[in-house]
């Protein structure tokens, strides 16, 4: 997120910063608090960008839909439980990018809950039955990743 703030009024001054790739231009003098109530603005509008990005993951023939926790493989749907669907999520989100066991933990089931050894293993391999081998990666000594 880029925001222009000048001295400089002019309308070229104003459209060559907006093309060069500013998301606002603030031309001076501005009351502080009228600055802080355009940059709070432009934050709330970067967060809902990111907010309905990725709500829906089209992967070829895997469809993941974060909203209504669903997920279409060929078309067709796919009951995953609750903890199947979020390590899916979060390996699909960055395809190719190895996740270490450390990271699906904290991610997943966070810091709080205790769980065994083999439960990432539980779960990829349950994904693997459902999904194919396709789709998800196993990096010796290091983690998962999601490949499509």
């Amino acid at each position: 997120m880029i925001t222009f703030l000048t001295a400089r009024g002019e309308d070229f001054t104003q459209i060559s910063a907006l093309e060069a790739g500013g998301d606002d231009f603030i031309s001076k003098p501005i009351r502080p608090r009228v600055l802080v109530s355009r940059i709070k603005a432009l934050l709330r509008r970067t967060e809902r960008v990111e907010e309905t990005k990725d709500v829906v993951m089209d992967l070829g023939d895997l469809v993941i839909n974060k909203e209504n926790f669903s997920v279409h493989l060929k078309g067709e749907p796919m009951e995953l439980a609750k903890k199947e669907f979020e390590l899916l999520s979060l390996l699909a989100s960055r395809p190719g990018k190895v996740f270490t066991r450390d990271e699906i933990f904290h991610k997943i089931w966070g810091t709080d809950v205790i769980v065994g050894n083999r439960t990432i293993d539980v779960h990829v391999r349950k994904l693997r039955e459902k999904l194919g081998d396709d789709y998800i990666r196993t990096v010796k000594g290091i983690g998962y990743k999601f490949e499509f």
